[in-house]
Order: C-alpha cells, then sequence, then structure tokens
C-alpha cells in the first residue's frame, strides 16, 4: 500500500527519498504517542504498565532511542521496580547526564543511597541536577550530614555551581542539625550567589534560623518577607507549637507584617496568640495591634485595643489617627488630634504627617495651614517627612504656588519631595513645569517615572509620554510595573490605536506583567475602545480570579459597542456568583440598556439599585434613564424622571433628552432642555447644533437663524468634525472638506465611486454640512482604509462626534457593495457595519 501511494512519474531515489521522509513523520508520531502512553496516569504501584510499554519499543525498533529509554527508567523508578530500572540503563549504549540523573533520583527515592552515591561517583559528566538529586537523597534517608558533605563537594568542584534548588536543599539540612553557625556560612554564600531576593531562599532561611534557634537572625530575615506574608506566618505558627518562644519585638514585626494581607483573620489569630502567652501588652505590640486593626479598617477593634493599653505613646496615637482618616472620618481623626495634644503626648514628625494626610483628603487648606504652624511651632519645620506631607497638602488644596515655597525651604529633599512637586504641577496642567522638576531630579524611582508619564497622559500629550516610556527603558535603572501599563494602555484606549496596544501589551507579557489583574482590566479597556470586542472577551475569559473591575470593564464594552443584551447577560452572571455591583456597574449596564433600547431591563435595574443594593442614583444613572426612554420615544416618562431627579440635573441630563426631542422631532421639550442648558451656561456646541437641526428639520428656519445668532453672539464655535484611522503604525487624520492629506484626490475619487454606487441603491443625500460638495470626515476616513487596506482587513475608523444620519445610511450601503466590515466609533458608541446593516439597529 505505501507503494501504490507514491506517483509512478517520479524517480526511483525521490520515490526513496519520500518513502523516507514519510517513514520519520510516522516515526516521530509514533514516539510522541509512546510519550504520551507514559505520562497518562497510571497505577504507580504496577509494574505491569512500564513492561508493556517496553515490549512495544523493543517490538517497534525504538528501544535505542534515548529519549524513550530515559523516561522508561523513570518509570520502572517509580513503580518500585529497580531491577527492571537498572537492567534497562545498562542497555542504553550511550547514556547522556539524564540517564545517570534518573538512576541517582530513582535510587534515592527507593532509599537506596548508597547504590546511589555509586552511581553518581560513576558518572562521567555532572549537572547540578546530578548534584542536588544526592543531596536531596541524603536529606530522605535522614543522613543530612551526607547532604551537607555533597553541598561542600559541589562548591569544590569547578565544573559545578550551586542554584536555588542546592542552596534550598542544605539549609534544610542545615536546620535539621540545628547548627547556627552552618547557618550563617550558608546566608553569606547566598549574598554571595545574589539569591537574597528569591522568595524559595528567603523561606528556607527563615525556616533554618528558627530550627537553629537563631532568633536575632530569622526575626531580620522575617522583616524582610513582609510582602509574602501568607507564605511565612504558618511557619511562625508550627515553630512557635515546637517550642520556639517570640518576643515582643517579634511580635511587632509579625503584626506589622500582617498590614499586607487582605484578611484580618490573621491578625486576630496572633492577637489571640498574645494574649494566652503574654502577661501584658506592651506598648509596642499595641501600637502594632492598633495600626493593623486600623488599616484594615476595623475600628472599633483599634479602639478597644487603644483604650486597653495602659500606656499609649506617639506611635500608638498615630496608628489610630491614621486608621479614622483612612476609613474616611475625617473630624474624628482631627478629634483625636487634639486629644493627644490636650493630654500633653509629646508630637513626632509622623504624627503631624498624618494629621496633614487629612487635610490632604478632605481639600481643608485652612486647616492645613494651621497645621503647618504646629508644625514650625514645634521644630518640625525643618522634618523631611513633615515638609513632604505639607507639599501634597498644598497641591491637593490647589495651591501650588505655596508648594513649591514649602519645597525650595526645605532642606534636605527626597524623592517624594521631588515626585510631589512632579504631581503637583501634573494636578493643575502645567505638564511643562512638572517636567522641569522630573529632569532636575538626580535620582528617580519607579513613582517618579510613573506621575510623569501619568502626567503627559492625563493631559492628552500621548506622543510625549510614550518617549518618556521608551527614555525609562533605554535607560535600565527602573522596571515598569502594573501601574505604568495601566496608564499607558489608557491612553492606546482613548486613542483608539489598536495596534500600538498590542505592542504594550506584548512588553506587558514579556516581563510577565500581562496576567496582572490591573493590566488584564487595561486590556479588556483598551481591546473593546478599539472595536475588538471579541479580543476583550477573551481576556476577560482567561482572567482566573476576576474582581468586579473587570466585569465593569467587560459590562461597559459590550455597551459601547452597542451589545446591549451581552452587557445584560454579563451583569447577571457577576450577580449569580455573588459579586456585589457598584456604582458604575450600573452605569455600564443601564448604558447598555440605553444603546440597545431594552427598556423594561433598564427599569427593573435602576429600581434593583437602590432597592436591593442600596446605591443612591448619581448623575449618571439619570442620564442614562433619561437616555434610555427618550430613545425609546417615551419623552414624557423621560421628563418625569428630571423633574423628580432628588439632585439638580446636570448638562449630560438635559442633553440627553435634547437629543431625544431631536430624534423624535419634540420641539417643546427640546426647547425646555435648551433653556436649562442655558441656565448652567453651557459651552458646548452640541446641544445647540442639534436644537438647530431640529429646527431645520421641522422647517422653523427663523429659529435655526436665531439658534445659530446666538452661538455667535455667545462665542460658541462649534466643534471642528474630525475623524483618523490607524495604518501601518501611522495615525491618518482627516476633516471635513479635508485637501491636505497627500492621497486626497484618490480619496476623493474612490468616495465619489462609491457615492455613485450606493445611488444605483437609492441612496439620496441630505446634506447637513452646509455644502453640496464636501464630505464629512468620517467619510473621506472610510474610503482611505477601503483603498489603502487589504480586503480582508476590517475598517477602523474613529470620530471625535456623533456620527451624522446621513453618514450613517452611506456607510452601510457602503458595507453592502464593498463586501466589507466597517467600524466606526463616534463620540457616544461603535457602529459595526457589515452587509448593509449595523450594529447599532439605526438606534443611536
Amino acid at each position: 500500500m505505501i507503494k501504490r501511494s507514491w506517483p509512478r512519474h517520479r524517480q526511483p531515489h525521490a520515490r526513496a527519498a519520500s518513502l523516507r521522509s514519510w517513514l520519520e513523520c510516522a516515526s516521530k508520531d509514533f514516539v510522541q504517542h509512546l510519550w504520551n502512553a507514559m505520562r497518562a496516569p497510571a497505577d504507580l504501584h504496577s509494574v505491569s504498565q512500564p513492561r508493556k510499554i517496553h515490549a512495544r519499543l523493543v517490538v517497534s525498533g525504538l528501544e535505542s532511542n534515548l529519549f524513550l529509554q530515559n523516561n522508561l527508567v523513570n518509570m520502572y523508578f517509580n513503580a518500585g521496580s529497580m531491577e527492571d530500572a537498572c537492567c534497562l540503563f545498562e542497555r542504553i549504549q550511550a547514556p547522556n547526564v539524564i540517564s545517570w540523573n534518573m538512576m541517582i533520583t530513582g535510587l534515592s527515592k527507593l532509599g537506596r543511597i548508597r547504590e546511589a552515591r555509586q552511581v553518581f561517583d560513576e558518572m562521567p559528566h555532572r549537572d547540578s541536577t546530578s548534584w542536588n538529586s544526592l543531596m536531596s537523597g541524603y536529606f530522605r534517608s535522614g543522613q543530612y550530614k551526607g547532604s551537607i558533605d555533597v553541598f561542600v563537594s559541589m562548591l569544590r568542584d569547578p565544573t559545578s555551581e550551586p542554584n536555588l534548588f542546592s542552596l534550598a536543599s542544605v539549609m534544610k539540612a542545615c536546620g535539621a542539625l540545628e547548627c547556627r553557625e552552618l547557618g550563617l556560612q550558608l546566608h553569606a554564600l547566598v549574598q554571595k550567589f545574589d539569591f537574597g531576593r528569591e522568595q524559595q531562599i528567603e523561606t528556607s532561611l527563615l525556616d533554618m534560623y528558627i530550627k537553629c534557634g537563631a532568633s536575632d537572625e530569622s526575626d531580620a530575615v522575617f522583616e524582610r518577607l513582609h510582602g509574602r506574608v501568607k507564605e511565612t506566618l504558618p511557619m511562625i505558627i508550627e515553630m512557635q507549637a515546637k517550642g520556639y518562644a517570640p518576643d515582643s519585638t517579634t511580635y511587632t514585626s509579625i503584626l506589622s507584617a500582617c498590614t499586607s494581607i487582605p484578611d484580618v483573620e490573621w491578625g486576630r489569630h496572633l492577637h489571640a496568640r498574645i494574649i494566652r502567652t503574654q502577661l501584658s501588652i506592651d506598648v509596642f505590640v499595641g501600637s502594632a495591634l492598633v495600626d493593623m486593626y486600623a488599616k484594615f479598617g476595623h475600628l472599633e477593634a483599634a479602639k478597644k485595643v487603644f483604650d486597653s493599653l495602659s500606656d499609649c505613646n506617639a506611635a500608638t496615637w498615630t496608628a489610630l489617627i491614621g486608621g479614622y482618616a483612612l476609613s474616611g472620618y475625617e473630624e474624628e481623626a482631627f478629634r483625636l488630634f487634639n486629644q493627644m495634644r490636650t493630654m500633653h503626648v509629646p508630637l513626632d514628625q509622623f504624627s503631624l504627617a498624618t494629621a496633614l494626610a487629612v487635610c490632604c483628603s478632605n481639600r481643608d487648606m485652612y486647616v492645613g495651614m494651621q497645621m503647618h504652624s504646629i508644625s514650625i511651632k514645634f521644630g518640625f519645620g525643618s522634618s523631611t517627612p513633615v515638609s513632604n506631607a505639607l507639599l501634597s497638602m498644598y497641591a491637593k488644596c490647589g495651591s501650588v504656588t505655596c508648594a513649591e515655597s514649602v519645597f525650595q525651604l526645605m532642606a534636605i529633599k527626597d524623592i517624594i519631595s521631588w515626585t510631589s512637586m512632579v504631581t503637583a504641577y501634573s494636578q493643575v496642567g502645567n505638564v511643562r513645569k512638572a517636567r522641569d522638576f522630573f529632569d532636575s531630579m538626580v535620582t528617580r524611582n519607579l513613582v517618579t517615572w510613573n506621575a510623569m508619564l501619568a502626567a503627559y497622559i492625563q493631559h492628552d500629550h500621548f506622543e510625549e509620554g510614550l518617549k518618556l516610556y521608551i527614555l525609562m527603558l533605554r535607560q535600565g535603572t527602573v522596571k515598569p510595573d502594573w501601574v505604568t501599563f495601566a496608564t499607558l494602555l489608557s491612553a492606546c484606549a482613548d486613542s483608539a490605536v489598536w495596534r500600538l496596544g498590542n505592542q504594550v501589551i506584548a512588553h506587558a507579557l514579556k516581563i510577565g506583567l500581562s496576567s496582572d489583574i490591573s493590566v488584564a482590566n487595561g486590556i479588556i479597556t483598551m481591546y473593546s475602545k478599539c472595536g475588538r470586542i471579541s479580543e476583550a472577551r477573551d481576556v476577560f475569559d482567561a482572567i482566573l480570579d476576576k474582581d468586579l473591575v473587570s466585569w465593569n470593564a467587560m459590562i461597559t464594552a459590550y455597551a459601547q459597542n452597542g451589545l446591549g443584551k451581552e452587557a445584560v447577560s454579563i451583569f447577571e452572571s457577576m450577580l449569580g456568583i455573588g459579586i456585589r455591583p457598584d456604582f458604575i456597574s450600573y452605569v455600564a449596564v443601564l448604558s447598555g440598556c440605553s444603546h440597545a433600547g431594552l427598556v423594561a431591563e433598564g427599569k427593573c435595574y435602576f429600581d434593583s439599585m437602590t432597592r436591593i443594593h442600596k446605591i443612591s442614583p448619581g448623575l449618571e444613572h439619570f442620564a442614562c434613564m433619561v437616555d434610555l426612554l427618550g430613545r425609546a420615544g417615551l419623552l414624557e416618562q423621560a421628563k418625569e424622571i428630571i423633574d423628580n431627579m432628588p439632585i439638580k440635573p446636570s448638562a449630560e441630563v438635559w442633553g440627553a433628552l435634547l437629543g431625544a426631542c431631536k430624534i423624535h422631532g419634540n420641539t417643546t421639550l427640546a426647547e425646555i432642555s435648551v433653556k436649562h442648558l442655558l441656565e448652567l451656561d453651557l459651552k458646548d456646541s452640541g446641544s445647540y447644533v442639534l436644537l438647530a437641526k431640529l429646527y431645520s428639520d421641522s422647517g422653523k428656519l427663523d429659529d435655526t437663524a436665531e439658534v445659530r445668532k446666538f452661538m455667535k453672539e455667545r462665542r460658541i464655535r462649534k466643534n471642528p468634525g474630525c475623524s483618523w484611522i490607524e495604518v501601518k503604525d501611522r495615525i491618518h487624520v482627516f476633516t471635513a472638506d479635508d485637501v491636505k492629506h497627500p492621497q486626497i484626490n484618490d480619496i476623493q475619487k474612490m468616495l465619489d465611486g462609491l457615492i455613485k454606487k450606493i445611488k444605483g441603491m437609492g441612496y439620496e443625500r441630505n446634506d447637513t454640512l452646509g455644502t453640496q460638495k464636501g464630505h464629512h470626515s468620517e467619510m473621506l476616513t472610510v474610503a482611505f482604509g477601503l483603498m489603502i487596506l487589504p480586503e480582508w482587513m476590517p475598517v477602523y475608523v474613529m470620530k471625535n462626534l456623533r456620527i451624522c444620519s446621513n453618514c450613517h445610511i452611506a456607510i452601510k450601503l457602503i458595507s453592502q457593495v464593498t463586501a466589507r466590515e466597517l467600524v466606526v466609533r463616534d463620540a457616544n458608541r461603535f457602529h459595526h457595519f457589515k452587509q448593509g446593516c449595523c450594529s447599532c439597529g439605526d438606534y443611536w
């Protein structure tokens, strides 16, 4: 049958070569099949399975395949058949280092450490796995000194170098021998090989020191393990059960570390142990307990511990004051601060800095200035922590001049001081001044880089932000973190530059941050704002531990892309797994209902928001409901919603009603909406343009002229419409009647041809631009995309204003005559045009 499968016209040598190629492929497939069989779950105590596979190797002529032989040796050892494993090893003609390592590991696991050592000594070449396997074998058999001897020999061997596993293994043996002196030497080796920052090594060091009874060293290691408390606390408790008794310093350190765990039960557990094992709680442990409970938001427990202490120092008071401030109880925090002064507790720089942070949170500059005076009165005017707190206070209260004055008077300026000034000028929109401070810094940390990057991105200096990010990478002094990528992704999302966003994602993946929940949420938003809703859903589905932001991002993504039913489905799934929605969740789902015309669902959610989840509706929720009811033609109900609002309607609320009036031609309510917009002194031109169009469509030309005259008198200019498209890493921007683009003549010819085609389908232009010849920017951009992009590629266009009905109809028909998918993002939502239809269902 093989011979019949080759074409007859081939030469014999060609057929032979093809036959060899086919046999090689077949052999690879069979090897893969056997490998899969070796990995399949089986009874580890049964030797029948490896023997069956061994027999198939012999029959198939693959017995000499070294890869399969090595894995079969491992199978025999796992089945407990040392004889079969050794017999097979003897038959390997040229065993490699993996073969030898399989023997050492297998013999060690079976407790045959003498035979394992014999195999090790006979090895022609060894790697780190060879040494580690033998060390583990000695440790497993209880011969701890043997394990250490092997490690020493490894250090003396010029061809070998210990790795993480080597050091972790020998530290286990050292702990078992309770040899503190050897432990100190091993710790020195850790530093020499620069493994000190590895979690596995630090945990092994802590375990070793505790077992050796070296309390000072174990406390020092534990101090560095605050970020990995979950791995170390169980070990501390286990060691305590074996007789290790932490002192006050250790408990203070442990409690301080507990604040990094988002689970107060650990802290309560330790609190209970302290009560059981200590005769009394001193001020240091007490301060740590107050600080822990306060940072968890358990203010009653913090206050109870505070009141039970016989002595409270400045640190205890500061912890309690900071806890109340962190939970939003600024008045109570100030009351405690004044009580602290009344009881003549000496103030320190940290208590003053904490009190100043309260002024930051409630933007109370008057009280902040009083605190400034107190800090000078008590001699803390030159304190760097107090000065940094003053900087932040003045900046957040909007007085950047006072902030700079404090900065200039500082005797010692640290990175926090400089970064605070960068942030201060960023907050008032002075990006150039922020960059001046940034460039004047001698050293910068990651927070500084992120602050400057955020300054650029938040004020729409996207290109400068990217240049700064590239500079950060080139200097190499810091590595980007999740904040960096979240900032970059938000910029890519707002500008809808999908390809650049993909490059940012690739870099996040490269350094291992793509799975960070905040970065993943940013990726969802970026994809959704670029119209890539399927990619956004793929990222959402790949997140294992979704937080509320993840769900909100996906609901918003569907809402923005006009997929209201999908938005509702995601919202219901979130409720189904017990996640409680927040303010933003309801804005997202109500927006989805509005864009899809889901009136009944929208009413139901608006009701459940207050009735079930006790969330008071905000202006955003009312705007969504007015938009939902108005688009559905229920204008009177929309007006009733506004009339019954417990808060003053905003421009967005009246603008939503005005937009609905434009759709349904209701000039009466439109005039009411515009009257209220005038009272709000609205400078945005969109609402006035809508009213002018509504009058024009109703034949009220005099009223149209009056609106335009009013706009002229108020110097309210219509926002210039522009559209853009990303092609080959470049952004091409178009305006109405654009003549600046280098390919504008070809674009005009392309668009004229498209208009001619759709006119044959009944299209009639209803001019909204004021000229019979011009085209809106989105039409030019779509024509350019169709002209320049491959036929298989969808065309993605972004527009800064709402797409008009004329262009909406035209692009629908263009998608039909060209058989192309066209995606347009306007100021409100996405429109996915395909085969003459739009995802909005003509409901926008």
